[in-house]
């Protein structure tokens, strides 16, 4: 029974990790006609989580956590330029 119960805490921990690995993708949502240069910004940071995402595959995931850290910070940043975009366009 105990050997169950480690199994199926591994596969829970598995799946959660993928619920959260794929929930902080960063979006690209800036309109590129009002804020070029946010907007080129924000594709670059997704174009990096992609990068990195692949490189996480390549390793197994075995990166000891810096990886999906990095991708953490890559989808606040890409809200952090949407924020911008949005305080800039009620400056107007």
């Amino acid at each position: 029974m105990t050997k169950r119960i480690q199994i199926l805490a591994a596969i829970w921990c598995m799946v959660l990790f993928c619920v959260v690995t794929l929930a902080q993708e960063p979006v690209v949502n800036i309109d590129s006609h009002r804020h070029p240069n946010l907007a080129e910004a924000q594709q670059l940071i997704a174009q990096a989580s992609g990068a990195i995402r692949t490189a996480q595959r390549d390793n197994r995931y075995d990166m000891h956590g810096h990886a999906t850290k990095a991708r953490e910070l890559l989808a606040r940043a890409s809200e952090e330029l949407k924020a911008a975009a949005e305080d800039a366009n009620r400056g107007r």
